[in-house]
């Protein structure tokens, strides 16, 4: 305990707070920093002045309350203290996020003048904050964690927010959940914890980051897999949750019976239509999850689009129906591309690093004969031999610069894609962006060509 002014004084304690199952030797001038140990002090002085008879006493002790109301630390404040008889004060608590070494902690805080506060530690720490009416211990317990969310802390630094009624705690966990949710936290046995509502919420949000829909399509089936079976600890492969619903009785759709139910606002939040491999529709066929309707109304748009050259007829929202698909930048290389398909489409998307912390990011129609698409035609990837095709897009980067997300994008453009230059290369997004990791998305919708 940071004790100089105490220990220049060589002032004893005089308040001996029983909580926890152990008495806690403390100064009284440093108990009012918390409103609920002031309140206990306040109270035991008073009751003690009650009942004192002797007058000169009773006015002492009248003194000596007035000085600490006014939290005075003073020569006169510690002679007052020798006239006035050691104090229990008894506090009950029955709330188990409040264990004793958190406990412990606030009560050391009450000495000092910054608040220390651990990362490890720090949820105990802001029950006991709350519970003791402490706000300067409260308010460091929630900066910390602001600074210091990751896969295994999110949820229940979320949970807390709301307990707490903290918007800024709420707001950062959501906005680390948006981005995150596909690249860290879908790969962790800590996405069991994230609540329903929460999933859904980001899902619709307009800023969450995916590497592909059916990217979000596997996790929130591995996140619906984890809650049906509680006792797993550690993430299961995606081999293992198609396994585990095709296992299940045929008798109708899992989202139809009364345990999946609860789930089908969530799969409504995906943009299924962007599942376009034909190995990812066989395998949701094969496990018997989505309602039959909802795999025809799926297979029906993809057969449609294929059938005439690309349209998108029945997708016209870019905000809710637009296909996304995406990059992390880390690290170094300088040069990042990745190549993405789309309805017999082929488009490599880019990620060049200038000097300066200065980024491009573009997309580029590659013709199906390009020997680096072999991959996807030795897929039996669907192939479009159009020489031209219409495309609305957007490219948009997200990164954190001191501390704050920032983002940028470029408009929505709509634009005549060729197979040779000029005509085959985007606009170019161009970010300044001095720290990593850097999100980048690229929005597709395919207008129909006949309106």
């Amino acid at each position: 305990m940071q004790l100089t002014f105490l220990t220049a004084l060589s002032v004893s304690s005089d308040v001996t707070l029983e909580c926890l199952g152990f008495q806690w030797d403390l100064h009284r001038m440093y108990l009012f920093k918390s409103q609920v140990l002031a309140d206990l002090l306040t109270s035991a002085v008073s009751e003690h002045a009650m009942y004192c008879m002797d007058n000169k006493t009773r006015k002492e002790t009248r003194r000596y309350k007035q000085c600490l109301l006014g939290g005075r630390k003073d020569k006169e404040l510690c002679e007052k203290k020798q006239k006035m008889p050691k104090i229990t004060l008894v506090l009950n608590i029955n709330n188990p996020d409040v264990t004793r070494y958190a406990f412990a902690v606030a009560l050391k805080n009450l000495y000092n003048s910054e608040m220390e506060v651990n990362e490890e530690d720090v949820l105990g720490i802001l029950a006991t904050a709350a519970l003791l009416e402490f706000p300067s211990l409260f308010q460091k317990c929630v900066q910390v964690m602001r600074s210091s969310i990751s896969p295994a802390n999110v949820c229940s630094y979320y949970s807390a927010g709301c307990k707490y009624k903290q918007p800024s705690l709420i707001s950062d966990c959501e906005r680390w959940i948006e981005v995150n949710l596909v690249p860290q936290l879908g790969s962790q046995i800590h996405l069991r914890k994230l609540p329903l509502e929460l999933l859904q919420k980001v899902l619709k949000s307009s800023r969450l980051f995916t590497f592909s829909e059916f990217h979000l399509l596997r996790i929130t089936l591995c996140w619906v897999f984890l809650q049906q079976n509680p006792k797993i600890q550690i993430i299961p492969s995606y081999d293992t949750v198609l396994t585990y619903f095709s296992s299940l009785p045929k008798i109708c759709s899992f989202l139809e019976k009364e345990i999946g139910q609860r789930y089908i606002a969530i799969f409504q939040s995906l943009r299924l239509h962007g599942i376009t491999s034909s190995k990812h529709l066989e395998e949701l066929w094969q496990i018997n999850f989505l309602p039959l309707p909802w795999l025809t109304r799926i297979l029906s748009d993809h057969y449609y689009a294929l059938e005439n050259g690309g349209d998108m007829a029945f997708q016209r929202d870019f905000n809710t129906e637009a296909v996304r698909f995406g990059l992390v930048l880390t690290q170094e290389p300088r040069y990042h591309a990745e190549i993405i398909s789309i309805y017999g489409f082929f488009f490599e998307i880019k990620a060049i690093k200038h000097e300066a912390s200065a980024y491009s990011f573009y997309m580029q129609r590659v013709r199906h004969a390009d020997p680096i698409i072999s991959f996807f035609t030795a897929e039996c990837s669907p192939v479009s031999l159009k020489q031209e095709r219409a495309i609305k897009y957007e490219i948009k980067a997200q990164c954190q610069i001191d501390g704050k997300w920032q983002e940028s994008a470029t408009d929505r453009v709509t634009q005549r894609f060729g197979v040779k230059k000029p005509s085959c290369k985007s606009k170019v997004l161009k970010v300044y962006a001095p720290s990593v990791p850097i999100y980048v998305t690229f929005s597709l919708l395919f207008p129909s060509s006949l309106g």
